[in-house]
């Protein structure tokens, strides 16, 4: 990995990629399917130019099928196009909320061309085949936390994801799709942290959060060394994102502060996490059970937060829950209510 980092700090990311490879686990690539022939390429929805004040822009779709496109958006702050998900609400007839779906580390579009999501791993399609709102799964983002990095990294490249999820896309999809501007985010794995640090980085921004088995103190350890982890096994040099370990920038992106828990006042919020034990039939999960019970540990710290400072919140653990895919399509299901009501569907 090219991880340029010296002396006493190189001898500490040798200890968290050791940890890395011990608690990282994650589902198998499919390949994803390819695109029909008759897919369209258009500048926007509506056949116009979508630009946001800062250069940003929708620069094309390409039409999967009636309900689904994959959208190109350049970035300004990131200097380059990320690909989109998206799935139209179930009626058009009227402006629809938009949900926002963040993938795991190791998913998205892989280096290989290969695709792991929100559509390819669970029911996404099907699921909100009924429901009106409309749904937009970030396929970038690797190993990024989707945070916006102090610094350029030289495998991982220019990180500006708070930007460009909080001040860039929103206004370019409302634009395209004619939404109600009520938005909900959802995150698994390492964006289950972000997604909370996105919504409270923006207050009024999303209406609800969903955060599916994620650590979100990232200010302290565990959770310091699991986000160092997490960076390191993808390649990129942690002391990229928020500063050399123990710098400032740690706590205050830390979404499990008091001060930053604040900004969720009001927000419909919905965290789970798997026991990491044996299920309900006593079968013991295998290793992505042991890295869910470190998740669990996390989760019940935040709780015990939102519950001291008065924020409400849903708080479900899965007995025997893994950290995979099944148990987050799973949670998503159990969250959808509150995001519902959170979002006047």
């Amino acid at each position: 990995m090219n991880v340029h980092i010296r002396g006493t700090i190189g001898l500490r990311l040798v200890t968290v990629l050791r940890f890395a490879a011990a608690v990282l686990t994650f589902a198998a690539v499919p390949i994803l399917a390819p695109v029909s022939a008759s897919a369209v390429r258009a500048p926007a929805a509506d056949g116009s130019r979508l630009d946001h004040p800062d250069g940003s822009h929708l620069d094309h779709t390409v039409r999967i099928d009636d309900r689904r496109s994959r959208l190109y958006v350049y970035s300004a702050a990131m200097r380059r196009v990320i690909a989109l998900d998206f799935i139209r609400a179930a009626d058009t007839g009227a402006p629809r909320p938009t949900l926002y779906l963040l993938d795991g580390a190791e998913d998205g579009i892989g280096w290989d061309g290969t695709e792991t999501s929100w559509e390819t791993k669970t029911d996404l399609i099907p699921f909100t085949a009924d429901k009106n709102v409309n749904v937009v799964t970030v396929l970038d983002g690797r190993y990024s936390y989707y945070t916006d990095w102090q610094s350029d990294d030289p495998v991982l490249g220019r990180n500006r994801w708070t930007t460009f999820l909080t001040r860039e896309l929103p206004p370019i999809i409302d634009a395209a799709y004619d939404t109600s501007g009520r938005n909900a985010i959802a995150g698994v794995s390492m964006s289950a942290t972000s997604a909370l640090a996105l919504a409270e980085s923006a207050p009024g921004l999303y209406a609800a959060v969903g955060s599916f088995s994620g650590c979100a103190q990232t200010g302290a350890d565990p959770g310091r060394r699991y986000v160092q982890a997490v960076v390191a096994s993808g390649g990129g040099n942690p002391w990229n994102m928020w500063g050399p370990d123990g710098s400032p920038a740690w706590t205050a992106n830390d979404p499990s502060t008091d001060a930053n828990l604040r900004a969720l006042r009001g927000v419909d919020l919905y965290l789970s996490a798997g026991t990491g034990g044996p299920d309900a039939a006593g079968v013991t999960p295998p290793a992505g059970g042991m890295l869910e019970s470190v998740v669990a540990t996390c989760t019940r710290k935040l709780q015990a937060s939102t519950t001291r400072l008065g924020i409400p919140a849903t708080f479900q653990y899965v007995p025997g829950g893994q950290h995979s895919w099944p148990y987050w399509q799973q949670s998503l299901h159990a969250a959808w209510p509150g995001f519902a009501r959170a979002l006047g569907i």
